[in-house]
C-alpha cells in the first residue's frame, strides 16, 4: 500500500483510497495507535476500529460516493510533524430510504508525523460545513445549525 512521501499525499492517498471503497489501504495511513473523530463525533481509537468503521461506511450508505480535495493546506509542527486541513467535497451518498443525497463540504484535519517508512497519521478529525451557520444547538434528540447573526424582523 502506497506510503505518504509528503504530508500533502495523505490527503491525495485518502481519496484515492476512499474512491476505490478500499477500508484497508485508508486505514494504512493511521499509526496503530490513532485517533479518528467522524463528523457525528463517532471516536475510534486505533487502526482496526478506523478500518472497520469505513469498511462498514464504504459498503453501504457511501458505497456509491467519491471525494475529492478542493484545498490542502499544510502547517508544519517541526521538522518531522504536520497538520494538514483538507476541504473536501463529497458527492453519491445514499440516504436511507435508496436516495441519492446533496453533496457535502467537509474538512478534515490530519496531524501526522514522518517516521523511517514515511508519513504516517496519529489523528484526524471530520467536520461537515454548514454554509451561514455559526454552531449546533441540541433541543431534545435534535440537533439544529444556527446562525444567531440574523434576527427576525420585529
Amino acid at each position: 500500500m502506497p506510503v505518504p512521501e509528503t504530508p500533502e499525499d495523505i490527503a491525495r492517498l485518502f481519496a484515492e483510497a476512499w474512491n476505490a471503497r478500499d477500508a484497508r489501504a485508508l486505514a494504512s495511513l493511521f499509526a496503530e495507535d490513532a485517533d479518528f473523530v467522524n463528523v457525528v463525533g463517532l471516536w475510534w481509537h486505533n487502526r482496526d476500529d478506523i478500518e472497520r468503521a469505513h469498511a462498514y461506511g464504504l459498503s453501504t450508505f457511501f458505497r456509491a460516493s467519491m471525494i475529492s480535495a478542493r484545498r490542502v493546506k499544510v502547517r508544519w509542527i517541526g521538522g518531522d510533524a504536520a497538520i494538514v486541513h483538507t476541504r473536501w467535497k463529497l458527492t453519491g451518498q445514499i440516504g436511507k430510504d435508496g436516495e441519492m443525497l446533496d453533496d457535502r463540504i467537509a474538512i478534515m484535519v490530519f496531524v501526522a508525523k514522518l517516521s523511517d517508512e514515511g508519513w504516517t497519521v496519529l489523528a484526524a478529525h471530520n467536520t461537515d460545513v454548514v454554509p451561514g451557520m455559526e454552531t449546533n444547538a441540541v433541543t431534545g434528540e435534535t440537533l439544529t445549525a444556527l446562525d444567531y447573526r440574523k434576527r427576525k424582523a420585529e
